[in-house]
């Protein structure tokens, strides 16, 4: 019996748009609920969110029950963290503020075990070979992970053909917020500089053939972002999610004194 079937690296790789959320809440009741809506991947983010392994660990399975792909965000690009993430089940890795070709190939061979890369063995403590019910998992479990690297600085963009090129780069997100700081436009990612400095970015990753990602919640630029060529792209959070419908809702009905 082979690793499963990793169906997000797979929709990358034949070019389908995947529309996705990422999830902040650390909770995976919620993880469960936003499984079921009907996105594509879910973003479980380790670098901003109060997730540690564990709590990673309940999302994954939370999310099982639903028909998105999970991804997890890493809080750095520590060889070790990937071995972990990858072994409680996890196939689809985010490494945030990759700036070098370097950094992404020690990124790539982590993922992999020897000979091609640096994954330590423990199959059967993991729960990505179910435990060792996976016959085949030490033979396929490489053909099925997928290492997606954040563009978050100019250096990075100096980098991005270079970083694109590395064989087991399965793709590059570029992340807005980081990427308007180290601009200069700090909490201001749509301003016009950034938003070309993106555009040219995408437009790079095309001509290199490799799938570019990205998050915004402006629903428009998503949508422009999907036209520029942008593969993997999430719309949103939970926590924005929650907060503007509660807002939403608490205005409807009239704000009173204080409140």
């Amino acid at each position: 019996m082979p690793a499963p079937v990793n169906r997000f690296r797979q929709a990358l790789r034949e070019g389908r748009a995947q529309i996705g959320l990422w999830l902040g809440l650390a909770d995976p009741y919620s993880a469960e609920l936003l499984a079921g809506a009907g996105f594509d991947w879910l973003v479980i983010d380790g670098e901003h969110a109060p997730n540690d392994l564990r709590s990673m660990l309940a999302q994954l399975q939370a999310i099982g029950a639903g028909g998105a792909a999970p991804v997890i965000r890493l809080p750095t690009d520590e060889n070790w963290m990937v071995k972990q993430v990858l072994d409680i089940g996890c196939q689809t890795v985010l490494v945030p503020m990759v700036e070098t070709a370097e950094q992404a190939q020690r990124l790539a061979r982590a993922m992999k075990y020897a000979p091609a890369g640096t994954r330590g063995v423990g199959a059967g403590l993991a729960r990505a070979s179910a435990f060792n019910a996976i016959s085949d998992y030490l033979a396929t479990a490489d053909a099925e992970t997928c290492l997606l690297v954040q563009i978050e600085t100019r250096a990075g963009l100096a980098e991005l053909e270079r970083i694109a090129a590395i064989d087991g780069v399965d793709g590059v997100f570029i992340g807005p917020a980081d990427l308007a700081a180290d601009m200069g436009h700090r909490g201001n990612p749509e301003h016009p500089d950034v938003q070309a400095a993106i555009a040219a970015g995408i437009a790079r990753l095309r001509a290199a053939d490799k799938p570019a990602g990205i998050l915004t919640s402006n629903r428009a630029l998503a949508e422009r972002f999907v036209d520029l060529g942008a593969v993997f792209v999430a719309v949103g959070s939970d926590v924005g999610l929650l907060r503007q419908s509660a807002t939403a809702l608490r205005r409807f009905f009239g704000r009173t004194e204080g409140a």
